[in-house]
């Protein structure tokens, strides 16, 4: 992934919006699409492009989703050539829910400012849903902490029932982290994949605690399943039929079982993602109050 990717009228938006000898700093390059870091004296940058007819597709998607969800000032400069689109906006400075869970593993994260990192990102969850949007496709990597608040990243699946619909390229993302009811739909082979805010919910709830355990959170062993041996379509049919429990909680149990609990309910009764930030957070309360 080079410079050289980047169209001409991007680089010159980079330097206007950043300011003179911009540096760009590669970052992600997949599915045809790439982003860049720009670096300039007045304010950092995402630099993103996508090249051939699905990665210009997935960047148009985003810059719509973005500036829906933060406002059309968020994409900061954006254009479309044949064949290829490009979008700039504000780059999240901060750590992902991934990095501030990490430490819960070792000991080296203080418990109180991982229970506050996952509240925040329920309330986060919780907030993109009240305004009718749904991500798509949650991971703790997407999800920054800036002091703005959490923000999101990869929006290119992101919908809204009024001003933006679901993609035919979607698959439903990550298999580990599918709702099986979701997962169910795209083996039956629903097009658009259509993720509900209850999908979300599980998805938000398998995130976390893949976040806080570094491991996937249903017991493949226990349902006989190998997902090494699968693909994505063997993996997605087997969470929807195979009924694959969730691990036993050994990393962090206050926080882990209340996840579990979420993952485990039928859709119908499975709690909003504002009722999932109360959960843990009062779980996590009354674990730091009892007596040691």
């Amino acid at each position: 992934m080079t410079t050289q990717a980047i169209p001409l009228e991007a680089r010159i938006a980079a330097d206007a919006t950043c300011g003179d000898a911009t540096v760009l700093e590669p970052v992600t390059d997949r599915r045809g699409c790439a982003v860049w870091k720009a670096t300039g004296p007045l304010r950092s940058a995402a630099v993103k492009c996508g090249a051939g007819p699905e990665g210009t597709v997935i960047v148009l998607r985003e810059s719509a989703a973005v500036a829906g969800i933060l406002g059309g000032s968020a994409v900061m400069a954006q254009g479309r050539n044949p064949g290829e689109a490009w979008m700039i906006t504000a780059w999240h400075d901060g750590p992902s829910t991934s990095q501030l869970l990490a430490g819960v593993r070792d000991g080296t994260t203080d418990l109180g400012a991982a229970r506050d990192a996952m509240v925040a990102a329920c309330e986060a969850v919780a907030a993109l849903h009240a305004a009718g949007w749904v991500h798509g496709d949650i991971q703790p990597e997407h999800m920054v902490h800036t002091p703005a608040g959490v923000r999101f990243l990869d929006c290119s699946w992101a919908w809204h029932p009024l001003t933006l619909g679901p993609s035919r390229l979607f698959r439903g993302g990550m298999p580990h982290l599918i709702a099986p009811e979701l997962a169910w739909r795209v083996h039956r082979g629903h097009r658009p994949v259509v993720v509900t805010s209850t999908d979300e919910v599980y998805t938000l709830a398998a995130s976390l605690w893949w976040a806080i355990a570094d491991e996937w959170p249903l017991s493949y062993v226990e349902a006989g399943v190998d997902p090494s041996a699968l693909d994505g379509v063997g993996l997605r049919h087997a969470i929807a039929t195979r009924g694959i429990p969730v691990r036993s909680a050994t990393v962090w149990p206050a926080a882990q079982i209340v996840l579990s609990h979420v993952m485990s309910q039928p859709d119908y009764r499975r709690p909003s993602a504002a009722d999932l930030a109360i959960l843990l957070g009062t779980a996590l309360d009354d674990e730091a109050a009892a007596p040691a």
